[in-house]
This record gives structure tokens, C-alpha cells and sequence, in this order.
């Protein structure tokens, strides 16, 4: 008897573990490269979903085990995992709707700004529409500073040295290089520093997080100050399926978290990233360019507008309402001055 009652609670201990076992519920985050100020939202993320559910929701994070950058859009499609990062102008044909917020010299001038402009046009609903094609639910926005150049050989005095010479720029701020004579290349993050090695690209447009983090200060002899094209649009999605089963509770938990992963994340790019950038490049010897007023006036007002109309052409030929669209974008600008 005494054997029976011990394998019956055995076996309801068992089948205990079990449940609890199965009552946790983990998701798989696709990221690539390595931990950085870019990718900090979500590890922090990460970090309030597991101690505001006691454990019982993990974001488990993979840096480029899970897909390759280019292919995290497609991932969250399948389901394949539940949340990923991309940007937008590594397939602008994917997320059109995205790309006004790629578009140069928009004129968002903080990450705070950027934040609340990005926040706010997620939630318009031709952008969920065209998001919800991949099964894809906005989260949040990885909020950057303004691009500029970093490259090797001789630093340019002007604009004018620019022509010519071959540019990693993507989006908009491709559109900008292109302007100035320059031959823009798409590529991914990843493939900037052997691309510099073997003499295929000259210069690369990032954030100054980027220029760090895969190498390009390693071997740039120049940066520019205030060139400042734009930005690219990087957003956190999440797979819209994933996220409707969630668990009423947990699903609170990470929406409930965002804001405070956000307030992290720019917090430090503006504090640990943007102060160790000037030291470093005294510390490598990166020369600074800094271009006249004027150039960088007739720049704007060359490419702007122009970048602008063609984008809202395009787009409204393809039935998205991309004046809309567009208008909706600079009103938030101007609102989150």
C-alpha cells in the first residue's frame, strides 16, 4: 500500500513539473552581428519580460543563428521566430510604407524625436496593413542618429571629392550620395568592413555606433561632422500570431515594457556611445571634415524635394496612399520638434 501511494505521488509530482514546465512560454529574437548601443532595447527588453513574469516568459536571443539579417522579415512571416529586428531599406519593396521615414534630410533632429515620430507612424493604418502582409506586428523602433561618412584614403575638402568615389549608403541616404556624384552600394552592416578591405567601397554612411561596432574606425581615415542625409528606419517586429497567443498576462508584460526599454536604449546611445565617439576617433586619428553651410544647403534642397516627389509617384502607381502617407510624416516631425 505504502508503495502505491508513494508511485501515485511520484507520478502527480511528475506530471506537476510538467504543467509548470509547459506553462512557460519562450521566444526566439532574431538579431545579427553582436550585442551593441543598436540592439540594447531589446536586451533590456528582454530583461523586464523575465523578471516581470517571474521567469515564465524568455526572449531568447540570437545573434544571427536564427537567419541572416536581410531574411528576418521572411522569418517572422513563417513563424519561424517570434520577434526580429530589420531595416527597412534592406528591402524596400517589402515595407514601401517604411521608406518615408528613410527618406534624406527629413529634418528629425534627436533619437527622443525620432522615438515619438517612429512610435506614432507605426500605428497608421496603411503601415499595419502593408506590415501585415509578412504577419508582421510593429513593436518598436531602433531610434539612430544622423548617418555620416567614414572612409579611407585622402579626406575630401568638398563635395566635390565625393564624386566618384564608391559609398555604402542605403534608403534615402543613398539617394543623397547619389546626388553628389557619388555611386552608392547597398550592402548589409556586416559586409562594410571586408568591402573597405578589398577597395570595393571607399566609405561607408553609418551611425557612429556602427562605425564601431563592425570596424570601420579600424581603418577609416575620415569622418564627416555634418553631412547628416538621414537616417535609416529599423524597427523591432514581432510575429502578429505569436503575439495574439500570448497569455493575456504576458502579453501585458511586453507591451507594458516597451517604453521602458526604449528610455534605456536612448539613454545609452546618447550617454556610453556618444561620449566614448569623439575620444575614439582622436584616439585612432580620424581626421573630422566638416563641409561649408552652403554646400550642405544646396545639397538639401537638391535632393529633398526631389527624393520626396519620386517617392509619393512611385508609391501612389502601386495604390498605397503615399501623400498621404508622406504629409502624415513631416506632421509628426513638426509636432515632435
Amino acid at each position: 500500500m505504502k508503495r502505491t501511494i508513494a508511485a501515485a505521488f511520484c507520478g502527480l509530482a511528475a506530471f506537476g513539473f510538467v504543467a509548470e514546465a509547459a506553462a512557460k512560454t519562450t521566444w526566439n529574437v532574431s538579431l545579427w552581428g553582436k550585442r551593441r548601443a543598436f540592439t540594447e532595447h531589446v536586451e533590456k527588453l528582454a530583461e523586464l519580460v523575465a523578471e516581470r513574469s517571474g521567469g515564465e516568459f524568455e526572449l531568447k536571443i540570437s545573434y544571427g543563428g536564427l537567419s541572416k539579417n536581410r531574411e528576418n522579415l521572411d522569418g517572422i512571416s513563417i513563424g519561424a521566430f517570434e520577434m526580429a529586428q530589420f531595416c527597412a531599406a534592406y528591402h524596400p519593396d517589402k515595407n514601401p510604407t517604411l521608406m518615408v521615414l528613410d527618406l534624406p534630410f527629413l529634418g528629425v533632429g534627436s533619437l527622443a524625436q525620432e522615438r515619438k515620430v517612429s512610435m506614432a507612424y507605426y500605428k497608421h493604418p496603411a503601415v499595419v496593413k502593408d506590415l501585415a502582409r509578412w504577419s508582421a506586428t510593429l513593436l518598436m523602433p531602433s531610434p539612430l542618429p544622423q548617418y555620416n561618412l567614414a572612409g579611407a584614403g585622402e579626406a575630401p575638402k568638398s563635395l566635390a571629392d565625393l564624386k566618384g568615389m564608391p559609398i555604402r549608403a542605403t534608403g534615402g541616404i543613398g539617394r543623397a550620395m547619389k546626388a553628389i556624384g557619388g555611386v552608392p552600394t547597398s550592402m548589409t552592416a556586416s559586409e562594410v568592413r571586408p568591402s573597405l578591405d578589398s577597395g570595393v567601397i571607399k566609405a561607408a554612411a553609418f551611425a557612429p555606433h556602427a562605425h564601431m561596432s563592425f570596424g570601420v574606425v579600424e581603418v577609416a581615415k575620415w569622418w564627416t561632422t555634418n553631412l547628416n542625409p538621414g537616417t535609416l528606419n529599423c524597427p523591432v517586429v514581432v510575429n502578429t500570431d505569436a503575439l495574439k497567443g500570448l497569455s493575456e498576462k504576458n502579453r501585458k508584460i511586453l507591451l507594458g515594457a516597451v517604453d521602458e526599454a526604449l528610455d534605456h536604449y536612448l539613454s545609452f546611445y546618447n550617454g556610453k556611445t556618444m561620449t566614448r565617439w569623439g575620444p575614439l576617433l582622436a584616439e585612432k586619428g580620424i581626421a573630422t571634415v566638416t563641409f561649408s553651410e552652403d554646400e550642405i544647403a544646396k545639397l538639401k534642397k537638391d535632393v529633398a524635394g526631389p527624393a520626396a516627389e519620386e517617392w509619393v509617384k512611385a508609391n501612389a502607381a502601386k495604390g498605397l496612399p503615399a501623400k498621404e502617407l508622406y504629409d502624415f510624416a513631416l506632421k509628426l516631425i513638426a509636432e515632435h520638434k
